[in-house]
């Protein structure tokens, strides 16, 4: 393994830690197509979100709109929270977390362990609907007009996808160039098309599948309340200028009940994954078969199931919300079973 794909024995901050995670081969077929998990979850924070958070703090301080003791305000679902509680509290600043009780509650318990300030838009505690626009609106009224204080707006920051190209490079590297599809949920956009972005310019040719739950707007189709958080475009919002779909080659979208019988399936094979990945990798098992024989298929797995234990894996959660369905677990099961024996 080459020394880009290595870290020190040793760092000096948090930060030090982001980047250079592992590829888990989840499946093969018989004609030896693969599909390997890109595990964004062995970053700080458990997920892919502190790369953008650390992508726009950077580009904040080098644009002189964030200076020692200054405030970050963002509209977060909880994962790009964490990574900004994370980046703020190793660099002196404050940071103010505009939430909706969408967000999985251990997200927000540990953004305000980090030292997060929680702002809240909704007023009824049991209410689980996104509030994603009211977020935003909040976030930036709150902004406006203060000295050193940037809102970092993620859905249309371009640093949020630079804070991905990375994760373009360590797949050229570690795959050596040979990835043939490239499969990542689309909620800002950031993730899916800053890889994207960046792998064009390493890796000959590759197809990009985006995914979204059911009722998101990016890729059309009615709008409706959906239970998988950090991505997706709920009705209300605006679609953030990273959504690239010029180099999005299909989106489709991935229903809750799916995504999450896919995150309990997978459980089952030793690995925790989050209800957004849950929908990426439905995808993938679903298209791995029909592959060209030799394929390498690529899941971005943007984090892990830990913070969802009260959610996707509680079976009394799911069976109140009807998202539990054991014929599409056991459908899964079986496939997964099937195509790891190819292994």
């Amino acid at each position: 393994m080459s020394g880009a794909l290595q870290r020190p024995a040793v760092v000096s901050r948090v930060s030090d830690l982001i980047g250079r995670t592992p590829l888990l081969e989840l499946a093969t077929t018989e004609t030896g197509s693969r599909l390997l998990l890109k595990l964004e979850m062995f970053n700080p924070t458990g997920s892919a979100k502190i790369r953008m958070a650390r992508a726009m703090i950077d580009a904040a301080e080098a644009a002189g709109e964030l200076r020692a003791g200054g405030r970050i305000i963002e509209s977060t679902s909880g994962n790009t929270g964490l990574g900004l509680s994370v980046i703020a509290a190793e660099r002196g600043y404050t940071f103010t977390a505009v939430v909706d009780n969408h967000a999985a509650a251990d997200k927000l318990r540990a953004m305000k362990a980090l030292g997060t300030e929680l702002v809240h838009v909704d007023a009824d505690a049991d209410a689980e609907e996104l509030h994603t626009a009211a977020r935003e609106e909040l976030a930036e009224d709150m902004a406006r007009g203060q000295d050193n204080t940037v809102f970092t707006e993620q859905h249309n920051n371009p640093a949020n996808g630079v804070g991905y190209f990375p994760v373009a490079h360590e797949l050229a590297e570690a795959l050596d160039g040979r990835i043939d599809v490239l499969v990542g949920a689309v909620g800002t956009g950031g993730g899916l098309c800053g890889t994207a972005r960046e792998l064009r310019t390493l890796v000959p040719a590759f197809t990009v599948i985006g995914v979204e739950p059911k009722g998101s707007i990016a890729f059309g189709g009615p709008a409706h309340d959906y239970y998988q958080s950090g991505t997706g475009t709920p009705e209300g919002a605006e679609i953030g200028a990273l959504v690239d779909f010029g180099l999005i080659d299909e989106g489709v979208k991935v229903g809750d009940v799916e995504a999450f019988a896919t995150c309990r399936a997978v459980a089952r094979t030793g690995l925790l994954i989050g209800g957004s990945a849950g929908g990426v990798v439905h995808e993938a098992l679903t298209r791995l078969p029909a592959l060209p024989p030799g394929s390498t298929m690529v899941a971005l797995i943007n984090d892990g199931g830990e913070k969802y234990m009260d959610t996707v894996f509680d079976d009394d959660w799911m069976a109140e919300r009807h998202l539990l369905s054991t014929d599409v677990e056991r459908d899964l099961d079986e496939r997964l079973s099937k195509l790891r024996r190819n292994r």
